[in-house]
């Protein structure tokens, strides 16, 4: 268990190493949602007056949807490092060393839940200075980052398991692409849930991206329903360790081609 503590930890320091030489990657990746946030709040802020919409301005009802979006959005592209890693032959020297498997997937998940945590916290204090109010305070958005890292876990994990099995950039954006928006929009991120058509609104009740966004909204409310909130999460719990472990059977796949 030591040992893979310890690699985990020197494997998340050299992707967070690499972060850090290119800040610019991580403000690229919030340009979009800054748009959905900012444009589409205010564009859409009259939704928040029709009947079943449940109250309080639209704005407040998007940020934590456009925050989950952003993890996954964000985790869509995990596994492109894996794919240049490949290219490099950085994949190759890696696993014939002693580093453990284990370890491999544990960074790439520590790396993107440190990313899911910086881009929520500005993401948040975006919909706040723009007009966004919540009543569930601290604990609320402690449960918003939690939701968001979670929801980033398993795109990130499913990305990397793409990665590994593809091992071509091209067919991992095509994916990512692929599922990004039909996930986004067949959940209650952009709309409540009474207001979407019934089939849509039945397939959002087996969606991951809505169980992290109506998980984040209901813990910002000012009495909120923990088991609903605890539901959720524990699915998202469940379906992040089912791809953390897809992920390293899939680094044994690829070992065993090449």
């Amino acid at each position: 268990m030591t040992t893979l503590v310890t690699h985990t930890g020197l494997l998340s320091l050299r992707s967070l190493r690499t972060l850090s030489r290119q800040p610019a990657y991580l403000m690229f990746t919030l340009v979009q949602p800054m748009v959905w946030l900012l444009l589409f709040g205010q564009l859409f802020r009259r939704i928040a007056e029709m009947p079943g919409f449940g109250g309080g301005s639209y704005l407040s009802y998007l940020t934590p949807g456009v925050v989950v979006m952003t993890a996954m959005m964000t985790a869509g592209w995990s596994g492109t490092s894996i794919v240049q890693d490949m290219e490099r032959g950085v994949m190759d020297r890696t696993l014939t060393s002693p580093v453990r498997r284990a370890a491999l997937v544990n960074a790439s998940l520590v790396h993107q839940a440190i990313v899911t945590l910086v881009q929520s916290v500005i993401m948040v204090s975006v919909g706040l200075l723009a007009g966004a109010r919540y009543d569930g305070g601290v604990r609320g958005m402690l449960v918003l980052a939690l939701a968001a890292i979670l929801i980033g876990v398993v795109f990130a994990a499913f990305s990397d398991a793409v990665a590994l099995l593809v091992h071509q950039q091209e067919a991992l954006i095509a994916v990512a692409q692929f599922l990004v928006l039909p996930l986004t929009f067949l959940s209650s991120v952009m709309i409540a849930p009474s207001l979407m058509p019934g089939w849509v609104a039945d397939v959002a009740r087996y969606n991951p991206v809505d169980w992290a966004a109506v998980a984040a909204r209901e813990a910002l409310t000012d009495a909120p329903d923990w088991g609903l909130v605890g539901g959720r999460i524990g699915l998202l719990l469940a379906l992040a360790a089912v791809m953390a472990w897809l992920s390293a059977r899939a680094y044994r796949v690829y070992q065993r081609s090449i």
